[in-house]
């Protein structure tokens, strides 16, 4: 069964966004000549273990400007505009993202991303989205947390975390450029 993975960039003080919504403290990407080979092995590989992406309103306003014209994204890029996406609203009517085929709207997220899991393919990606995270939490439909730690504190801001979880640590791998990534499964 495919699971649905959450994947956050975080500040090492648990900061998701910038109180102005930003994500400035984010590094590593674009990959270059550079960048730490181990850390775009990682990259590469968890954006070849999905094929579907979902996202909340606010996130897909905030990316469907860029991220399909990102260029300097490389393979990246292209595989992350590939994905079959979905944007969870409830005012949206539809998603356009780019020359890339269109995101589709969903009012009901917990619905479709349970319907997504009995299909075959690859890992659901959540990508930011920390409202939307929440929910899907909530419900139980979320099955693993991937945190990239960036060597960073904001102080203020959106944290990932806002009430108890309980996780298990499924990974914690540190690379050359000071990100960590840390995976968590969901205790269900």
């Amino acid at each position: 069964m495919r699971k649905l993975i959450v994947q956050q960039w975080i500040t090492v003080d648990n900061i998701a966004a910038e109180e102005d919504g930003g994500l400035s403290f984010v590094s590593g990407e674009p990959f270059s000549e550079t960048t730490d080979k181990e850390f775009e092995s990682s990259v590469m590989g968890f954006i070849d273990s999905v094929d579907t992406m979902i996202i909340g309103a606010n996130t897909y306003h905030q990316s469907k400007d860029y991220w399909p014209y990102a260029d300097e994204q490389g393979e990246y890029g292209k595989k992350f505009n590939g994905l079959t996406k979905f944007v969870a609203s409830s005012k949206l009517d539809n998603a356009p993202w780019g020359d890339f085929p269109a995101a589709t709207v969903t009012r009901d997220p917990a619905a479709t991303v349970r319907e997504l899991k009995q299909q075959s393919g690859k890992d659901i990606l959540l990508w930011g989205s920390l409202s939307l995270m929440r929910s899907l939490m909530n419900v139980g439909v979320v099955d693993e947390v991937q945190m990239r730690v960036c060597p960073v504190s904001r102080g203020k801001g959106r944290r990932v975390f806002e009430d108890r979880r309980d996780l298990e640590l499924a990974e914690a791998t540190p690379f050359g450029n000071g990100v960590v990534l840390l995976r968590y499964e969901l205790k269900k």
